[in-house]
């Protein structure tokens, strides 16, 4: 199986897979954002939801307070994170109604 070249500094999987949403192995490109998170559920078939957490400032009393946000996300078969997993995702062309992101890469379980 071909494996592109998706622009990003971020090494392919070694399995393939046929799924035509994959930016590795199909005919999605990825462009635009790239972030990092957390996977906190991954139980719709081929879609996950990350989560991110980031610190947003308080001009007012001069501090930080943390925030989060969930983003869902294609999750090709090749790749095929799970519950926990800590995961690079980069944005693409909408997949769906509110999938606009493909994960590219999978490191494990977070701590």
């Amino acid at each position: 199986m071909v494996v592109r070249n998706i622009g990003l500094d971020v090494k392919p999987p070694k399995s393939g897979c046929n799924d035509p949403a994959c930016p590795y192995h199909g005919n999605v490109s990825v462009r635009g954002r790239v972030f990092e998170g957390t996977v906190s559920t991954s139980k719709s078939p081929r879609t996950v939801s990350v989560e991110r957490a980031y610190l947003h400032y308080y001009p007012k009393y001069n501090r930080y307070e943390r925030r989060r946000s969930k983003t869902l996300a294609h999750n090709p078969p090749c790749i095929s994170a799970t519950t926990g997993d800590h995961v690079t995702i980069a944005e693409c062309r909408p997949l769906s109604k509110e999938v606009s992101f493909v994960v590219i890469d999978r490191k494990g379980v977070a701590e």
